[in-house]
């Protein structure tokens, strides 16, 4: 059930209001971009989440615009930019929520999926270019979020109580309820349907996100701060 279209001066606009909460996700993650780059940080962790929301941003604002607005005057293939850099703006958040808990976990697991970030990431691209089919950047975003990003973070939390993590759990589950009701279709009615619906929520998730990359602060290896510890104590000492 999509939003009929309108004409402005002559022009039309397919999915109007689709369009546009395409375009207020990609607002708010531009803003959360900038905002964190206004930080003093410099961590890798940090690095990935601002990238993360500017891709996202670039995603929703081409998704919006020409996979929604004016498709009419491109060809179907152009949907492909959008959902291209959305799939690398899920891996770089993956990155983020994997680096985050390298402290709290064994190396060689860190290293695993480290790697296994990159090979998914290729995998899916592969197989979007070759079918053109959204259900596997849908597929993708599931795998990425509910998966890894849940569990790395809900680890994180579970080791620290770390509030970042806490924001950022939150944002996930917004996100599930965003995909439920985008993949069942729950409109309530043409003029804001599950697309609408669903970017809505998607915004708010993005804030969510950056409440949660504001509060992420680095971890230590349990082990470095023993022997920081112990380094500590005997200078103490002598």
């Amino acid at each position: 059930m999509e939003n009929p279209p309108i004409d402005i001066f002559g022009l039309t606009i397919l999915e109007p209001i689709t369009s546009l909460t395409a375009v207020l996700v990609s607002i708010v993650c531009l803003y959360a971009f900038f905002q964190l780059s206004k930080l003093p940080r410099h961590d890798r962790v940090h690095h990935f989440f601002r990238y993360y929301f500017l891709s996202m941003a670039v995603a929703t604002a081409v998704g919006g615009i020409i996979g929604h607005a004016f498709l009419y005057a491109f060809t179907f293939a152009w949907k492909l930019p959008g959902w291209i850099t959305s799939m690398c703006s899920i891996a770089l958040i993956e990155r983020a929520s994997i680096e985050h808990a390298r402290p709290l976990i064994r190396p060689a697991v860190g290293r695993f999926f480290a790697v296994m970030n990159i090979v998914e990431l290729l995998t899916f691209l592969t197989v979007v270019f070759l079918t053109l089919d959204f259900f596997f950047v849908e597929a993708h975003s599931f795998y990425g979020l509910m998966i890894v990003v849940f569990s790395f973070q809900g680890y994180d939390y579970y080791r620290t109580h770390n509030e970042g993590s806490r924001y950022v759990l939150y944002a996930v589950g917004v996100m599930a309820v965003s995909a439920l009701i985008f993949m069942n279709e729950l409109a309530i009615s043409r003029w804001f349907n599950h697309f609408d619906i669903s970017h809505v929520l998607m915004a708010i998730a993005a804030w969510l996100f950056y409440q949660g990359a504001r509060r992420l602060q680095p971890l230590q290896r349990q082990s470095d701060v023993v022997s920081r510890s112990r380094r500590e104590a005997v200078a103490e000492k002598s």
